[in-house]
């Protein structure tokens, strides 16, 4: 039987539902400028590295602005809405987070967002820590590329072949994939594709420290 390493958990729509606030600050980007945006446009950016989104965006709206200059506006719009209104919990997520620090497994947050984000949503996080943290400032590729996930499982000495990611997006579930890890896959926003070294759930309330042991089981 294969032992589970680690548990890493994706941010943005898995631990917590940020995707409104990333909604709104956008359709108010595309408000200013007078730019054309749909709901569509954002949740193709769900999952993606901010950089990326941040080039679709100024293409997409056709501004006369920087990707990083969209950025810089953006993310302190989140940053303001999660301290504000707080973070919005994912059902089942702050919960197993929790289980796993009394379970003595280890976990690492591997989320594209930028660490002023990360530290906003980890102060309110009402329960539970997190052993390592991984934001998008600090690999050269994000996700899809698996180069987040094998850092995280690298901070907390694990073999990433050994680690359950848990995901809410397509972009998110291919970057742990490729590094290695098994996928706990819980849509949100956006559809995932089943695969071999995925599973799906609907959500994290039927999770257990069982469940994500079994599942490394599997592999």
């Amino acid at each position: 039987m294969s032992e589970l390493q680690a548990v890493l958990f994706d941010m943005d729509g898995t631990l917590c539902d940020t995707e409104p606030a990333w909604m709104a600050a956008e359709f108010a980007l595309a408000a200013r400028y007078d730019a054309p945006w749909t709901r569509e446009d954002g949740l193709r950016l769900v999952g993606n590295d901010l950089r990326d989104s941040g080039r679709y965006i100024v293409a997409r709206m056709r501004l006369p602005i920087s990707p990083e200059e969209v950025l810089a506006e953006l993310v302190p719009a989140v940053i303001a809405t999660v301290r504000s209104e707080g973070a919005r919990w994912r059902p089942g997520a702050v919960e197993l987070l929790a289980k796993c620090n009394s379970a003595g497994v280890p976990t690492a947050l591997v989320t594209m967002s930028y660490a002023d984000l990360a530290e906003a949503v980890l102060k309110a996080l009402p329960a539970g820590r997190f052993d390592a943290v991984v934001t998008g400032e600090t690999v050269s590729n994000g996700k899809p590329a698996p180069d987040a996930y094998l850092l995280a499982a690298d901070l907390l000495g694990a073999d990433s072949t050994a680690c359950v990611a848990i995901e809410d997006s397509a972009t998110g579930a291919a970057s742990a994939e490729a590094a290695g890890c098994l996928v706990l896959a819980v849509p949100h926003h956006v559809h995932i594709p089943g695969g071999p070294r995925r599973r799906h759930v609907a959500s994290l309330a039927e999770c257990t420290i069982e469940t994500l042991r079994a599942f490394a089981a599997m592999r």
